[in-house]
């Protein structure tokens, strides 16, 4: 029961997220993959990465994603301190090639 109302606490918490705010949330909190990835369903809702859901999903299953958490039979998330570090490390890769 603790685990459904923790799910229901993240998805409450960061149901609102838009790239604007991404940076202003503490590393600990979950983020859905609705929130990380634009959507063509929703067009002008800016999101942190730059590339589709099929994408993100294809990256996880390659290792080069960080895996999501499960939080309960319908809630998957991903750590934001998680999406974070990833998203240095590839800022970090492009400026040693540059």
């Amino acid at each position: 029961m603790q685990k459904q109302q923790h799910a229901a606490t993240a998805g409450q918490a960061t149901s609102n997220v838009s790239a604007a705010n991404f940076d202003t949330l503490p590393d600990s909190a979950f983020i859905r993959e609705s929130q990380l990835v634009q959507s063509p369903k929703r067009p002008a809702s800016p999101a942190p990465l730059p590339f589709s859901a099929p994408t993100l999903w294809r990256k996880v299953k390659a290792g080069t994603f960080p895996q999501p958490v499960k939080l309960a039979d319908r809630v998957t998330a991903w750590k934001v301190g998680d999406v974070r570090a990833w998203i240095a490390g590839q800022c970090a890769t492009q400026q040693a090639k540059g």
